[in-house]
């Protein structure tokens, strides 16, 4: 497969020679927490990521964790939309659509779809749920969760817990080496323009997300990859930066990345249960593995939507809104599905029969989506397990062309 191909589809954490079976090293966040075995299973060579031969090894390591699917009240909900069906304006073209875009995906081979959420003007359009997925799923949604530690990083910044976009990512962590990483900003990390020797595309380089999994101490490892180009002079894609994001915010703030987030953007959204690993040494993935329900997905795509503000009270800048989903550097040679590359979002003009649309939006390994379409004041959140595949990637964004297609019918 080539580099392009997968750019929206790594598997991450996983170290060379061994697959993780449901390890989440991590706080729970919620109650009714149980403690599940960790199990290692050996990696076949050559064999596809997705497949695998259970073979646990019995360790006498254990950690906590939450149960897979989290039942909470019907009044829980996030906010900023309007989730009763009954004041939603669909159409009876949006149903049809709809109707068959849900019938060709239960009939789907792989199985391994989970949510379509869809949302326009603030209100429920639709929603289905599939292969034992329903709205209170906790579902992980990859390296989309980069895009909302890029949106903790900027409420960090309207909050002055960090100073700006502008400063050396030294300021907020102690120890790390002079030699040139002293010269990275927080907007090179954002941009994905750091310059590090990391590409999650290359198991070979140092900083491949893979040999981060393996160490016992992520700030060690990270401090200790070797600068391979200035800073701010190419896009390569690599999880390192998000972490660093993230270590950056817990340092400034002395907080764990989702005490943070709980505080100032999941609570204010009424996100009541999710679940963010943790890594050694005590720290939050900023690049993944952050789960959620599908509809807390649609909801922090409204936010953007609507500017930063839910309910008519601001979480977030209009500047870093703005920033985050403007087109700062093009991408589109290394990658065939986005166009350009804002703080952590992507944006591409999609075509819809004669014309494009343009689409901002959140992207993680299997297909997991936030799409956000101003034109059409349309967010879609898709959910799937369909890590590692070939097929994820491409199934959501055919799932998007054909509610894009239906919207702009009517």
């Amino acid at each position: 497969m080539s580099e392009s191909t997968i750019r929206h589809q790594r598997e991450p954490f996983l170290p060379r020679g061994v697959l993780r079976y449901k390890l989440r090293q991590q706080k729970v966040t919620h109650n009714h927490a149980v403690r599940e075995p960790f199990l290692l299973i050996p990696r076949i060579p050559g064999m596809f990521r997705s497949l695998t031969v259970v073979c646990p090894l019995a360790v006498s390591l254990f950690v906590t964790v939450a149960p897979a699917q989290q039942v909470r009240p019907a009044n829980s909900v996030p906010k900023g939309i309007v989730w009763s069906p009954s004041l939603t304006g669909k159409s009876p073209t949006d149903s049809a659509a709809f109707d068959a875009l849900y019938a060709d995906m239960e009939k789907e081979q792989h199985h391994d779809l989970k949510g379509v959420v869809i949302v326009q003007s603030g209100a429920l359009l639709s929603e289905h749920y599939f292969n034992g997925d329903s709205a209170t799923t906790l579902h992980d949604i990859r390296s989309a969760t980069k895009s909302l530690t890029s949106l903790l990083m900027g409420i960090a910044i309207d909050k002055q817990v960090v100073h700006g976009v502008d400063d050396s990512i030294s300021q907020y962590l102690p120890g790390l080496p002079q030699d040139g990483k002293e010269k990275i900003t927080i907007k090179d990390l954002l941009n994905m323009r750091s310059g590090l020797n990391a590409d999650d595309e290359d198991p070979a380089t140092p900083g491949n997300e893979g040999r981060l999994d393996e160490s016992s101490d992520w700030i060690k490892s990270v401090y200790a990859i070797p600068m391979k180009r200035a800073p701010g002079e190419k896009y390569l894609y690599c999880s390192v930066n998000a972490f660093l994001t993230g270590a950056i915010i817990e340092n400034a703030a002395k907080s764990p990345l989702d005490d943070f987030a709980r505080t100032n953007l999941f609570g204010p959204l009424n996100i009541q249960n999710f679940r963010w690993r943790h890594i050694p040494v005590n720290r939050t993935t900023g690049q993944g593995n952050l789960e959620i329900t599908a509809r807390d997905a649609a909801s922090l795509g409204q936010l953007m939507l609507n500017d930063g503000v839910v309910e008519g009270k601001r979480l977030v800048s209009h500047d870093w809104v703005t920033a985050s989903l403007a087109s700062q550097v093009p991408i589109s040679d290394s990658d065939p599905y986005s166009d350009f590359y804002g703080y952590m979002w992507y944006t591409r003009a999609e075509p819809v029969g004669d014309h494009k649309v343009l689409v901002h939006f959140a992207s993680g390994n299997g297909g997991n989506k936030i799409y956000i379409v101003p034109s059409l004041h349309l967010v879609v959140a898709i959910t799937s397990s369909a890590y590692g595949s070939r097929w994820g990637q491409r199934r959501s964004q055919d799932i998007l062309l054909r509610i894009l297609s239906a919207a702009t019918a009517r």
